[in-house]
């Protein structure tokens, strides 16, 4: 979602705390005491063992298989502060988080403990007990009343964002929010009832998590946010799309890079992926020309080649399973014989229940690299530039970075042949704080040629 950000060194701070009946820290050392017996925590309801007086019972949904999920009720423990553990949380309104000596919080390194958006326990599936939402703030003193929610590349957790964007907008002065979408990765489709119900959750969270950003900042600062901001890369882009599209109140407007565009009729992920897993292996055993020429018709752009072998081994098999397994359950074939026109009506309706629609309705600023291999920009951001111009009723502009592709970390591999996309992200959203803030409007829509030139690695110029 969105994040509002300012600089580490400025203090602020980032908390993650699961609310999970199982969180337990190291007991503490008995300590005998002369002559009185060791406190052992709050009076228990008489014939309650394990809950403290005039506690609601907690409860617990379960999704899928696992141990602890048994029966849809995990096991009750005692959760009194004697013995170290967490209490039920109370759901259904921001409060405290459990204090530091009740519970350890799973967080990153070099990020100390502190508030946490609140959230009913919900478990889904082993490992992933319950969606987490850090947030940072910075100090009052360099907050401008501003937020930025971020939302998580393809399936990693919360903290994905952290370099790319939540340590830049804090020292910006920007408080900062991100959601690991409620279901995270590679096995995230096994999260919801139906088919589609995992991405359509992703939509969900982020929706949850700007509304309680906000009356998080209101509540530190006494003020609620001037201005909010989304920003998302792959599937975080989608979802900038999606909230831009169904809920503009809550935003000033959005910055989206190579977002991933599911449209029920196509294109999406299932309309080139198995064209590329059927051509990819004759092309990269003997070059076969008819190969090569069926990949370029999937969506891959020519002199992108350099980059086909490390998308075969990392992605694209990968992806495609993954998602199909979210939509089309039902599916038992070959992932490169997968044909999604012929596949039953169902499958079309899962995906228009997330699908996008070009109606955004406050500022967007897009971004994608000419020489993506995972979600080609003609197959995607080219053909989601249309929609939104087709509609005409928000402010758009469109960036195509020439061989720039979806992975910045390949550009260590190919410094000669790619250019990173992060820089001309900071930018973007730089040009979007002036679009919405004094009327600036940036450049028209264009492609950026790749710089010959100059710090490639830390400037973008979008003229």
């Amino acid at each position: 979602m969105a994040a509002v950000t300012t600089g580490a060194h400025h203090g602020g701070h980032l908390t993650s705390v699961p609310r999970s009946r199982n969180a337990q820290p190291p007991p503490r050392p008995y300590r005998r005491h002369r002559g009185r017996r060791p406190h052992r925590g709050p009076r228990r309801a008489p014939g309650r063992a394990g809950r403290r007086a005039a506690e609601p019972r907690l409860r617990v949904r379960a999704r899928g298989a696992g141990g602890g999920e048994a029966g849809g009720r995990l096991s009750r423990r005692p959760h009194d502060r004697g013995n170290g553990r967490v209490g039920p949380h109370r759901p259904g309104r921001l409060g405290r988080a459990p204090r530091r000596r009740d519970a350890q919080p799973v967080r990153r390194p070099g990020h100390p403990a502190g508030r946490l958006l609140p959230r009913h326990l919900h478990v889904q599936h082993e490992p992933r007990l319950e969606p987490r939402r850090p947030v940072r703030h910075p100090p009052a003193r360099a907050l401008e009343r501003r937020t930025r929610r971020r939302r998580p590349p393809g399936n990693r957790r919360q903290y994905a964002n952290d370099f790319t964007i939540s340590d830049w907008a804090l020292a910006k002065g920007y408080a900062y929010a991100a959601t690991d979408k409620g279901n995270s990765g590679t096995e995230f489709y096994k999260d919801g009832r139906r088919p589609g119900d995992a991405v359509a959750e992703w939509n969900d969270r982020v929706t949850q998590l700007t509304r309680a950003a906000k009356k998080v900042v209101a509540k530190r600062y006494g003020r609620t946010p001037r201005r909010t901001y989304a920003a998302g890369i792959s599937n975080g882009g989608y979802l900038v799309r999606w909230q831009l599209e169904n809920r503009p109140e809550l935003y000033d407007g959005g910055i989206d890079a190579e977002g991933t565009l599911w449209r029920a009729d196509g294109p999406n992920l299932f309309t080139y992926l198995p064209q590329v897993l059927r051509a990819y292996p004759s092309y990269a055993a003997t070059g076969d020309p008819s190969a090569h020429k069926a990949l370029l018709n999937a969506g891959l752009a020519p002199g992108s080649e350099f980059l086909w072998p490390f998308h075969d081994q990392v992605y694209w098999e990968l992806t495609q399973r993954i998602y199909r397994e979210e939509f089309d359950p039902a599916y038992t074939g070959e992932e490169a014989s997968y044909t999604y026109a012929t596949r039953p009506e169902s499958v079309h309706r899962a995906v228009a229940r997330v699908a996008l629609t070009g109606r955004i309705r406050k500022p967007m600023i897009t971004l994608h690299g000419t020489y993506d291999s995972l979600l080609p920009i003609g197959t995607d951001s080219d053909v989601y530039a249309k929609l939104v111009r087709a509609k005409g009723k928000a402010p758009y502009r469109y960036y195509r970075l020439e061989a720039a592709n979806h992975v910045d970390g390949l550009y260590d591999s190919f410094p000669d042949r790619l250019r990173p996309l992060l820089p001309c992200m900071r930018t973007a959203f730089t040009a979007l704080e002036s679009w919405t803030q004094h009327g600036t409007t940036p450049p028209k829509s264009t492609t950026l040629p790749r710089p010959t030139s100059g710090d490639t690695v830390n400037t973008c110029s979008l003229s």
